[in-house]
């Protein structure tokens, strides 16, 4: 898998978490502050979309993960 593959897989999976977490008629409900986290996450996809630079695709990249789409 490439950076970006593991980037938009992590990102896809907080979101599904967080949301599961602070949805009321969740079977796993927790709190509805974990909808802050969804926001969040989706702030940082929208800055790394308009900067074009991701801090967790630069932490894979020194971890030896491989660049690219």
């Amino acid at each position: 898998m490439t950076s970006w593959q593991i980037v938009r897989l992590m990102a896809g999976i907080f979101i599904l978490v967080s949301l599961a977490l602070g949805v009321p008629g969740s079977p796993v409900f927790v709190s509805q502050w974990w909808l802050a986290f969804t926001a969040f996450v989706g702030a940082n996809l929208l800055q790394s979309a308009l900067t074009r630079w991701c801090l967790m695709e630069t932490i894979l990249r020194k971890l030896g993960v491989q660049p690219g789409c």
